[in-house]
């Protein structure tokens, strides 16, 4: 069975329309990556976990804020790596400059034997939806499209 993640993707309505919250992951691999490199708040959860409960759980880890409201189940996506990332949208809003990610350890500088923490996310950000469709991961676009189209039907 392949991986699979659970996540938020969190909107409001600003001056210009909808806006979207996004997360940049933390680490040297994504310091210096930009468009392409964002995702929703997410994470893996094990069979035995309510996906929704999971992504709610993720979010909150990786932004330091609990999200409330309706959430609205979102097609799942497939990454090229064949994890399923499993969505929900809901309308919120917080201060992105105030959040607090949880840390993971890894060796760095590679084969050094030094053990280094950085934090999962290092920022986030609202973005409209025409400037997340650039930052954000190829295999999560269609949640972007879903929630746009959901939020403006035809």
């Amino acid at each position: 069975m392949p991986k699979q993640s659970a996540g938020l993707l969190m909107y409001r309505y600003a001056d210009g329309g909808v806006e979207v919250f996004l997360v940049h992951p933390g680490g040297p691999f994504w310091a210096k990556k930009d468009d392409g490199a964002w995702s929703i708040p997410k994470g893996e959860f094990s069979e035995s976990e309510d996906p929704l409960q999971a992504a709610k759980r993720e979010f909150e880890e990786e932004t330091g804020q609990a999200a409330h409201g309706a959430f609205e189940p979102l097609k799942a996506v497939k990454q090229p790596s064949g994890k399923v990332i499993h969505a929900w949208s809901v309308k919120g809003n917080f201060d992105a400059a105030a959040i607090r990610s949880n840390k993971f350890s890894m060796e760095w500088p590679s084969r050094s034997g030094k053990v280094r923490e950085f934090p999962e996310v290092d920022r986030g950000a609202w973005f409209s939806l025409t400037v997340a469709r650039q930052k954000i991961l190829p295999g999560q676009l269609a949640l972007l499209t879903e929630l746009d189209q959901l939020l403006h039907p035809k």
